[in-house]
């Protein structure tokens, strides 16, 4: 464990290295900031000042230095619009990021994994295949589209929920949330849905294909044939089997959900990390981008880490230390 755990921290240590110079480098080259933050009327004297405040007068490699030394001590430097520590301004939106993305997989496990198994125990019934046809138009319908549609249905026409926003909020443990409120639940419905609906149709297929391989294995056939009841052989024995690849997998696409929310945001006015390095993109805030996506790549790094630990758990076969 120790071994794994060295060798784990020492890699993503340099992927971050390598991701963190990659967009200040990139980032640098797009444009000048100051052309978009200050006035078009500014005098030289008031645009160089900014340039100095700023700390864009320094040669790159200059730049790049005092961003890694503050850096490591958890300082990614002062927002260009907001003035505040960059890290702050993240952080402000991270549970409203985490909220959404924690919603969208709770739909996508308690819809995604019954449907498949009812797919995979059904698989020549019109049921099964009617789950498979919703399976497919998850995955082919893009995003933005389909936030549009719940906006336009579930919004203009109905008027049954809020088009965007987070509405009201309420502390949980000190963390703002909207889940626990009647209007901050109806404005989390439709974003959590449309973030939702992809990973719902992959787990429905990673159920129902894995019940469909279970179903044919020798201990679904002896378990019968002990006269265990067919709820039992399917609730104890294939769930069991199924969710190693159903929980690693889902437990990886967790961090593309949190990576990923940046459309669901956008469309949705959720006031989350998403929309906020869109915004910071339009102005090249580059403090808030490069903690962006060191944040979002050190929560996937957890995330797996995590997945490989419960994977060991899941599978007793299956241990750390070595390379599968």
């Amino acid at each position: 464990m120790l071994a794994f755990l060295i060798r784990r921290i020492s890699q993503s240590a340099v992927v971050l290295l390598v991701m963190s110079l990659l967009v200040f480098v990139g980032v640098f080259y797009i444009g000048n900031p100051i052309d978009i933050l200050i006035a078009p009327d500014a005098t030289p004297a008031e645009y160089a000042r900014a340039v100095h405040e700023l700390g864009l007068d320094k040669p790159l490699w200059e730049q790049y230095t005092i961003f890694l030394k503050g850096a490591l001590h958890g300082d990614f430097g002062n927002s260009f619009v907001y003035n505040e520590p960059a890290l702050k301004v993240i952080l402000d939106r991270l549970p409203a990021t985490m909220e959404l993305a924690f919603t969208a997989m709770f739909i996508a496990v308690i819809f995604g994994i019954p449907l498949g198994m009812v797919a995979g125990m059904k698989a020549n019934h019109w049921i099964g295949r009617n789950i498979m046809r919703f399976s497919i138009l998850g995955f082919s319908l893009p995003t933005f589209w389909v936030g549009l549609m719940l906006i336009i249905i579930f919004s203009v026409h109905l008027n049954w929920l809020p088009s965007g926003g987070r509405g009201e909020t309420t502390m949980l443990l000190g963390i703002p949330v909207s889940f626990l409120t009647l209007n901050g639940l109806a404005h989390l419905i439709l974003p959590a849905t449309n973030l939702a609906l992809f990973k719902t149709s992959l787990a429905i297929r990673l159920t129902r294909a894995g019940v469909q391989e279970n179903m044919q294995m020798d201990y679904v056939k002896f378990a019968r044939a002990k006269g265990l009841s067919e709820t039992r052989v399917i609730g104890l024995h294939v769930m069991k089997n199924i969710m190693i690849p159903v929980v690693t997998v889902l437990g990886m696409e967790f961090g593309s959900l949190i990576a990923f929310a940046v459309v669901t945001e956008t469309i949705f006015a959720w006031p989350g990390m998403g929309k906020l390095v869109i915004d910071s993109i339009g102005v090249l805030d580059r403090p808030i981008i490069v903690a962006y996506l060191l944040i979002t790549v050190t929560m996937f790094i957890i995330i797996n880490l995590i997945v490989d630990i419960l994977y060991s758990i899941l599978d007793p076969r299956v241990r750390l230390g070595q390379e599968r």
